[in-house]
């Protein structure tokens, strides 16, 4: 990817701390008094690396930017969510004039619009890309959809023969968690992250396997369902399910070793999460939970349990949150400090200035160690990180004066 000419921020230089952590990288008093379920469920170590980065902006002016997804030759294609727009930014970090035409329809309110963004592993020859976004129906409900069209460039760039290839079950009438992230797994198959819509009608829905509301599906990239997905055959079960009981999921990856599906999933007050998603399992929302309901009166979820039998545990989880919105494992060589480790946006918890980035050091599927990387010239509200094909980390900063910033080592 040719260097770019971005506006430079600032210049971070992290103190070397020497060996594991000195304390807790979370220095807030946690909203809950829940236990954890084992050693190192939550608040690890503070480990800090001592790497020197540079944060730039490369690409000013997006508006409330959801997702950006990089094209085989450098460019990049970001989704502005309120406006349902889709925008073409070129290698020199330059956005098009005009917008990509033949995107859906999209319910802009809340945190609906239009959402994440992918490419078909076999783009260079079919030209495919996979929008997630809230679909709005004539009865005033919306859900999460998802589709596709042939990306053809030229002046005016357009997606043709759009199709919707999945729809969310039941609609409801809901501007909330919709979760939406796209993931391509290694045999092809599309990881589809949702949420459960947040009202009390739809969380209640995450633990039935007849809705498709606090789940992860997967799907064939046409839109069928694979034959081997967990519950295809079962009475009242939608075969696409793969996992249940996920509560809302904005941050999901493959493992770079494993191939699995890793996600970061949004908690209610107190309790955002790590799972791997495996086929078929339940993780608990919610019947379980390590956080509470809003407000200051703390009221458990359900019945205030953490832990079940048949339920899963999350890997790690926060208290207070960090309001996950994106993840990566880094694997570029940019940073070889950073390699290995998974790299979370968040977005600014009350209570803190906002733009840092969470990073984790991992052993097997343990964190033995927490940073939290703030990058200068904030306040930001991240809501998507991606390694770009330069080994560069780039963060989508929301709002409406939203931007691309680049983190790249100093000097």
């Amino acid at each position: 990817m040719p260097p770019m000419r971005p506006a430079l921020i600032a210049a971070a230089t992290l103190a070397v701390v020497a060996g594991p952590a000195c304390g807790q990288v979370e220095s807030r008093p946690p909203i809950t008094s829940y236990k954890p379920a084992f050693a190192g469920q939550t608040r690890a170590p503070e480990q800090k690396l001592g790497v020197a980065f540079e944060a730039s902006v490369v690409t000013p002016g997006l508006q409330y930017p959801w997702a950006l997804a990089f094209l085989p030759d450098g460019r990049m294609l970001v989704t502005e969510r309120r406006a349902g727009k889709l925008r073409i930014v070129g290698k020199d970090g330059k956005l098009t004039e005009a917008a990509v035409e033949g995107v859906p329809a999209v319910m802009s309110g809340g945190q609906g619009g239009l959402l994440d963004v992918a490419l078909d592993p076999a783009f260079r020859t079919n030209r495919l890309v996979y929008l997630s976004y809230a679909e709005p129906n004539a009865d005033n409900t919306n859900n999460t959809a998802v589709a596709r069209g042939r990306l053809t460039d030229g002046p005016t760039p357009k997606l043709e023969g759009l199709t919707v290839i999945y729809r969310q079950r039941p609609s409801l009438n809901s501007p909330l968690h919709f979760g939406s992230r796209l993931v391509f797994a290694r045999d092809g198959k599309l990881f589809v992250t949702q949420g459960e819509r947040s009202i009390l009608a739809g969380q209640k829905q995450a633990q039935d396997l007849a809705s498709g509301l606090g789940k992860v599906v997967r799907i064939n990239p046409d839109g069928s369902i694979p034959k081997d997905n967990p519950f295809v055959g079962k009475d009242g079960a939608r075969p696409e399910i793969w996992s249940y009981g996920n509560r809302n999921i904005q941050a999901a990856a493959l493992h770079p070793q494993t191939g699995e599906l890793w996600e970061v999933e949004f908690g209610p007050q107190g309790g955002d999460e790590v799972n791997v998603i495996r086929k078929g399992r339940d993780y608990g929302w919610p019947t379980i939970s390590y956080g509470v309901n809003y407000g200051p009166a703390k009221q458990p979820i359900t019945g205030g349990e953490t832990q079940r039998p048949g339920m899963e545990q999350p890997l790690y989880y926060w208290d207070p949150v960090i309001a996950p919105a994106g993840m990566i494992f880094y694997t570029g060589k940019l940073f070889p400090r950073w390699q290995g480790s998974m790299l979370i946006a968040g977005r600014q918890p009350q209570g803190l200035s906002g733009g840092f980035v969470t990073r984790l050091t991992w052993k097997g599927e343990k964190v033995v160690g927490e940073e939290r990387i703030d990058v200068p010239g904030g306040p930001y509200n991240w809501r998507d990180i991606r390694q770009g094909p330069d080994g560069a980390v780039y963060l989508l900063k929301d709002g409406p004066a939203g931007a691309i910033v680049r983190l790249t080592p100093k000097g």
